[in-house]
């Protein structure tokens, strides 16, 4: 007996990374919340077999689910106008044949208190010390930054608070965009040191 296909749409839309693309569809792929950045095929293989499948495109570089959708960063061997609609295609098919698109969720190293449970397939495990501000930090930034981040294709997430200086850790169509670096100063420091100007002094990111 065939298989029913499932009902699905897949979307691209650009990001302000040139080298990003995100693929939205219309149902989630992950819990929300969740965001799983893979950097290599073998990465991707115990966790989500669309993402392996995609690492077999020679020009897919890294491959990043949250929410709805994925974002594709490329290598710089081949423009978006020659491999868009294949990704685009490629993608729908599989969520048409397969009711999910990531299988397992990597385990987190523990998080700090107050900290909600999240996973990624690439977690730092130097160890975090927190601090009282943690959760105001956090509450600030899903509130404020992460909903324009993830219309951008990207996550930006907490990593440490320390001296007055806020790490976060970016991901997706934030990793290595030169936008970046200017959303983050002029907008996520902006706006901590005017909620919080007597513990927060400056915003640093790292790549996840």
């Amino acid at each position: 007996m065939e298989k029913t296909a499932i009902p699905t749409v897949v979307y691209a839309e650009l990001t302000p990374n040139p080298a990003t693309m995100k693929f939205v569809a219309n149902r989630l792929l992950v819990p929300d919340g969740v965001n799983l950045e893979f950097l290599t095929k073998q990465q991707a293989r115990p966790y989500s077999p669309l993402a392996d499948d995609l690492f077999n495109f020679p020009f897919v570089k890294s491959v990043f689910i949250t929410s709805n959708f994925i974002t594709i960063t490329k290598t710089d061997a081949i423009g978006w106008e020659m491999i868009n609609l294949q990704l685009r295609e490629y993608i729908r098919d599989f969520l048409q044949s397969n009711e999910k698109a990531v299988t397992a969720i990597p385990e987190k190293t523990a998080p700090a208190a107050g900290e909600e449970k999240t996973s990624t397939a690439s977690v730092s495990t130097e160890p975090v010390e927190p601090s009282q501000y943690d959760e105001e930090i956090r509450k600030y930034l899903d509130e404020y930054v992460r909903p324009a981040v993830e219309s951008d294709g990207g996550a930006i997430e907490f990593k440490s608070f320390k001296d007055g200086v806020v790490t976060l850790v970016l991901k997706g169509a934030c990793s290595g965009c030169p936008s970046s670096t200017i959303t983050l100063k002029q907008g996520i420091q902006t706006m901590l040191t005017t909620m919080m100007p007597d513990v927060i002094k400056e915003v640093v990111a790292e790549e996840g």
